[in-house]
């Protein structure tokens, strides 16, 4: 899929530090007093993030940001449905006793009941929004009984005992072996549907045009009624129908203010795709939101990425409003100028190439606002649309978010590595160019890795041919574009990387300390990988570790009793990237299941125990937590005596909690 998130951690900075006197940001009189770390909890981190520019954009656009950001808020309780079907019962319930509980607030209990409704808002519901795993509360039934009681309120039967059972323990399983659908808790499916069931249902759907096949799945629930399957459709009249209709009028006001005549009709077709829910009306918004390329405010609403459906069908909603940052975006656009250059010099097979690489437009922009599945944890790098017939015919847009980048930069860092590099030499690098080349890398990948490559033709989409897989080897593919080109000159000769060698040798080194040792701190021991970008992280760093064996690429190396991959020869391992990527491009081009099962299956999921304790252990002395997400900035409306807009102001929340209980009252 087409979202970098700040769990896949490659941080993107380049761009922000190396162009940094580009952008009002630095210019901000009030920096040094604006404080991003928030607050810390469990494996958590909230920040906060400011909005550049947004003084500076007339009153309607003004307007225009908000009504978007008040649509974006509308369905926010949709993905906490989505995710987990008793997730909106538990997290009112739970809200309810925090919001009204007069009772002891010292004890240990409550403390962890606090936690645990914080992580519930976090993660949009009871299952962790990275690992997928149920949370363990770390009070007891008999606690809670208590704080129901005290507080009046009312949560009951499988609501209530699911918090402590063992029950849809895991929101998106990808074991086969357990069944990917009912061994699921995400609330795409009825609890009756099987796997077998799915493929049945959307195998007999007759798609009207194959060349333009439109997202199937993408905005419904699977279910059995009466003995028969159907689809419940996401739309106003069907399922989300309170929801929708609010979506629909913050649109319908942000159509009347918006910067011009494509954007209008940009909202005119997400207006009337959400009232019929008709997917054909879908391509058609997204074929108008892709060419609406003026303006300086841009958006992202729907049901969009499909990680959450473990048969890759439905969408979570989401929502992203942002602020284009013109200067630095021209910086940026060398990359997407240069797209076809990048296509063609590219290591994957001739036949397997575009012969013209269409309209990929590449923009830093400044959040103002998110909702659902980008919300608290957020993109820091989006690529959309997903429809691989519209990125070829229409071209795609790719945005990094430049405030949120900000942010990270400046909320501290935990000093991991110095533990977990080999050398001065690898901790050198990583100081001077690690920032920068993650976030060249990440713009690779979004810009370039996602928009390449073809699909053979009569070649059905990734998730008819690949399955649950799919997700992982296209996070894969694009990770190695980025992978084989940060070496190159012409990242040079384009403006784009001060050191063609020095970035790439960061690059690599950070990957492969990534990707076989540090991301395992985000795991339980014991446990098998099972996020897609995870995946496709070890996957990339261990083929590419066991392929290198023979010429000592890549080293496994003890010392002090800690382990290390050392990378001895950096051109041979571009060469190994390239190969791995020539090979998963010819997977996604022929639709070959079984080798793209393999490739996850043998390099992606399992983990070596071993060195996983070691690497918890060398991880338990660092108490930064892992995961990072931010409170959003709010956006207030200021009226006149006759109730009237005439000024919208952007203010701090307090902090986490009382933005939760906000948009619990008011969406």
């Amino acid at each position: 899929m087409q979202t970098i998130r700040t769990t896949k951690i490659l941080i993107l900075l380049f761009f922000i530090f190396s162009l940094l006197s580009c952008t009002n940001l630095s210019e901000n009189k009030n920096e040094n007093k604006f404080s991003y770390f928030s607050e810390q909890f469990a494996d958590l981190k909230i920040l906060r993030y400011q909005i550049p520019g947004f003084d500076e954009l007339s009153f309607d656009q003004k307007k225009l940001v908000y009504y978007l950001s008040q649509a974006g808020l509308a369905g926010r309780d949709i993905m906490y449905d989505q995710n987990y079907r008793h997730n909106l019962k538990i997290r009112k319930a739970l809200e309810n006793i925090y919001s009204n509980y007069n009772g002891d607030k010292s004890s240990d209990e409550w403390k962890k009941f606090e936690i645990y409704l914080k992580r519930i808002w976090f993660s949009n519901g009871i299952h962790h929004h990275y690992s997928n795993d149920k949370f363990k509360p770390g009070f007891s039934a008999n606690y809670l009984k208590e704080l129901l009681s005290e507080t009046n309120t009312n949560l009951e039967n499988e609501s209530f005992e699911v918090i402590f059972n063992t029950e849809d323990i895991k929101k998106v399983n990808l074991d086969a072996s357990k069944g990917l659908v009912k061994g699921s808790a995400v609330n795409f499916y009825g609890t009756d549907i099987t796997e077998a069931d799915v493929d049945d249902f959307y195998s007999k759907i007759k798609v009207p045009n194959s060349k333009k096949p439109i997202s199937l799945g993408l905005n419904s629930k699977l279910v059995r009624e009466n003995g028969k399957i159907v689809e419940k459709i996401w739309k106003l009249g069907g399922m989300y129908s309170k929801e929708i209709k609010n979506i629909m009028y913050w649109l319908t006001k942000a159509k009347k203010v918006a910067e011009n005549e494509k954007q209008k009709h940009a909202f005119e077709l997400l207006i009337k795709y959400y009232e019929t829910g008709d997917l054909e009306v879908w391509d058609d918004y997204n074929v108008a939101w892709v060419e609406t390329t003026e303006g300086d405010v841009d958006y992202i609403n729907g049901f969009i990425e499909v990680y959450n459906d473990p048969k890759g069908y439905r969408g979570s909603y989401e929502s992203v409003v942002q602020i284009k940052d013109f200067e630095m975006s021209k910086k940026m656009t060398a990359l997407s100028e240069n797209a076809q250059w990048f296509e063609d010099n590219s290591s994957i097979m001739n036949k397997h190439k575009k012969d013209s690489v269409v309209g990929i437009s590449y923009n830093t922009v400044n959040v103002a606002g998110e909702a659902g599945d980008s919300s608290p944890s957020t993109p820091i790098g989006i690529n959309l649309p997903n429809a691989n017939w519209i990125r070829v015919e229409h071209g795609s847009k790719s945005i990094s978010l430049g405030n949120i980048l900000y942010a990270y930069g400046n909320s501290g860092s935990s000093g991991r590595l110095d533990e977990f590099a080999y050398s001065d030499k690898e901790i050198e690098l990583e100081k001077k160019y690690g920032e920068q080349s993650d976030n060249l890398h990440t713009a690779l990948h979004e810009v370039i890795g996602h928009a390449s490559g073809l699909i053979n033709e009569g070649v059905g989409t990734p998730k008819e041919t690949l399955k649950s897989y799919a997700s992982a080897l296209e996070e894969g593919r694009a990770d190695l574009v980025g992978l084989y080109y940060l070496p190159d000159k012409k990242l040079v000769e384009i403006g784009i990387s001060p050191s063609a060698e020095d970035m790439g040798r960061a690059s690599y080194d950070g990957y492969i300390r990534n990707g076989l040792i540090t991301q395992l701190i985000r795991i339980k021991l014991g446990n098998d990988i099972e996020e897609s970008h995870m995946r496709n992280r070890q996957l990339v760093s261990a083929w590419a570790y066991e392929k290198g064996l023979e010429n000592n690429v890549i080293e496994k190396i003890k010392k002090d009793n800690k382990t290390y991959y050392v990378i001895n020869d950096y051109k041979k391992l571009r060469v190994l990237f390239g190969d791995l990527l020539r090979e998963i491009q010819r997977i996604k081009s022929e639709g070959d299941y079984e080798a793209g099962k393999n490739l996850i299956e043998n390099y992606g999921v399992k983990v070596d125990q071993e060195l996983h304790k070691e690497v918890l252990e060398r991880n338990s002395k660092f108490t930064s937590a892992p995961y990072s997400g931010f409170i959003n900035p709010e956006l207030v409306p200021v009226k006149n005596s006759t109730g009237n807009i005439i000024d919208i102001k952007v203010q701090q929340p307090k902090n986490f909690s009382s933005q939760m209980l906000s948009y619990s009252k008011n969406y």
